[in-house]
């Protein structure tokens, strides 16, 4: 059994077109019927200026007042009468007596006969116009008085038929209903158009269908933790969803929406991307305390109408990935250490078997001294767990690239001391960065050296110092600020970029409410200085 299917509900266009089509033909078909009442109204009082006219023309016509006096009136006054009839395109003139007895006629057998209508004001002197169904139908009639000397001696009415008034009326109704029809016609293919239009705009979709997807529109906008931002085609706030508002710090939707890029106080790299007219994907941009992943993608139609961002924060997949990057090196670092170790092993085996027993003994006690020497180092300067190992790993791992890392004498750093607001990522990332540039500065010069220096001063302002040195060209000092910008970097890029690792020591520092410093090293190179509150601080980072 199949059950009639239910009607789909017309589209919003197609509703406002059928809405716009009954209030057109409405408005049309109630003007055409006041102007037809009105001409109507209007065809009538001019039917009786017209009568009055008439009346009062032959009234006063001396021939009509000579003619009374004669003993046969109506031979004189018939043939005038209807003379009158025929040039001034009345139905009737009717010359009477002061009683009412007809002197013309159209009809001549009425001549003689009572006049049908009210004369009582005409015998008193007046004019009078009535509507009075009379011997040739319904009309409009003026009767008026022949006077002379003040004596009432005549009476003379003029009428004009109803049903030559209605032709009148109705040959302008029928005008009237053609401008009506075209206006109408005209009307309805001007909606018909404008509705097309919007049937293309809301893709057919009823009013419901509208609703509901703006429903849903909503809901997926505010549930989605990325963040979107649209922009209008002069760079202003259009749409932002809470995801957005988070990653970019800044305020409630409706202080935003409206407001151009430029004044929402990004840095300025990322309000340059948000700026720019061609597509931009997967750029790695910093704010204040985040790493965040831009696409933008032009919205056109014709013309520019705006761009769709997308933000990705990736702050905490970067640090892990730093973290990575850390393993990577502890591990090629084991590696090379493991094919030493292979190396020395087989020193050792060999003297053995050459008979040198005690020459092995020794070469093996002297490596393991020295290891032990440089782990007992670092420990007994800085014997925090996390600092000590990445130390050790970047020690390693800059000996495979021929730089010597040292700890300075003065460094202390007692496990233990550092407070819970310093966290271990975060220092990880600030001195492994540090590190990791200096590094790379100094590879290749003569006695290629980084020194790392890390205490804390116990004074009133207890503060943590993590200080690195390194011998490589230092740092020009134009360029003294524009080192900690993301993308800044004076060596070549490689396959993942340059230009981060100091932009993320900057994001870090200024975070935990520190001072980051560059400053030329005594026998050249540069040196790195971070000062971070041991207490809470309330006062913004320092980049100098």
């Amino acid at each position: 059994m199949r059950f009639p299917s239910v009607p789909r509900p017309r589209s919003l266009a197609g509703q406002l077109f059928a809405m716009q089509a009954v209030l057109i033909a409405v408005v049309v078909a109630g003007y055409a019927l006041f102007t037809y009442v009105s001409d109507r109204h209007q065809a009538q009082e001019a039917a009786t200026r017209q009568a009055t006219a008439v009346a009062h023309s032959v009234a006063d016509a001396p021939s009509v007042r000579a003619a009374i006096h004669t003993p046969d009136p109506s031979a004189q006054l018939q043939p005038y009468a209807l003379q009158v009839m025929r040039d001034t395109e009345v139905d009737f003139i009717t010359i009477m007596t002061p009683g009412g007895i007809r002197w013309t006629h159209p009809d001549q057998t009425q001549i003689g006969r009572h006049y049908l209508g009210h004369i009582e004001a005409a015998q008193r002197g007046h004019t009078y116009s009535e509507t009075y169904k009379g011997t040739l139908g319904a009309s409009v009639r003026t009767v008026t008085p022949v006077e002379e000397k003040g004596r009432v001696i005549g009476l003379v009415s003029a009428g004009i038929k109803v049903e030559a008034i209605s032709e009148r009326a109705q040959e302008q109704v029928t005008a009237l209903l053609g401008v009506a029809a075209g206006a109408l016609l005209l009307g309805a293919l001007g909606t018909y158009v404008i509705n097309a239009r919007l049937r293309r705009h809301t893709h057919g979709m009823n009013a419901t269908e509208l609703s509901r997807m703006h429903d849903y529109h909503e809901a997926a906008l505010h549930a989605v933790r990325e963040g979107l931002l649209m922009l209008d085609g002069r760079y202003r706030v259009a749409l932002i969803n809470d995801g957005g508002r988070e990653l970019l710090g800044v305020g409630s939707e409706g202080e935003v929406v409206g407001r151009s890029v430029v004044e929402l106080g990004l840095p300025a790299p990322l309000t340059g991307a948000l700026l720019a007219s061609e597509p931009r994907v997967d750029e790695v941009h910093l704010t204040a305390d985040r790493v965040l992943v831009v696409n933008t993608s032009p919205v056109s139609g014709g013309e520019r109408r705006g761009t769709v961002v997308t933000l990705r924060d990736v702050t905490e997949l970067q640090s892990l990935m730093g973290e990575l990057d850390s393993e990577r090196g502890f591990t090629q670092a084991l590696r090379s250490q493991a094919h030493e170790a292979a190396n020395r092993l087989h020193t050792v085996v060999s003297l053995i078997e050459l008979g040198r027993a005690a020459q092995a003994v020794d070469f093996a006690t002297a490596e393991l001294e020295l290891a032990q020497a440089l782990t007992d180092q670092v420990v007994a300067a800085v014997s925090e767990p996390v600092l000590a190992a990445l130390l050790l790993g970047k020690t390693a791992q800059a000996h495979e690239r021929g730089v010597e890392l040292v700890v300075s004498d003065e460094s202390r750093l007692d496990d233990g001391l550092l407070p819970e607001s310093l966290s271990a990522r975060d220092l990880v990332t600030i001195l492994g960065n540090l590190i990791d540039n200096a590094v790379d500065a100094a590879q290749g010069t003569v006695r290629a050296r980084v020194t790392v220096t890390a205490y804390t001063e116990d004074t009133e302002d207890a503060e943590l110092v993590l200080r690195v040195t390194d011998t490589g060209p230092g740092v020009d000092p134009a360029h003294a600020e524009l080192v900690f910008k993301r993308g800044f970097s004076t060596k070549p890029a490689g396959p993942g970029g340059r230009g981060l690792g100091l932009a993320l020591v900057r994001q870090a520092v200024v975070r935990l409410d520190g001072i980051l410093t560059v400053t030329e090293a005594a026998e050249g190179g540069a040196v790195f200085e971070v000062r971070l509150p041991l207490r809470a601080s309330v006062a913004g980072g320092e980049v100098r």
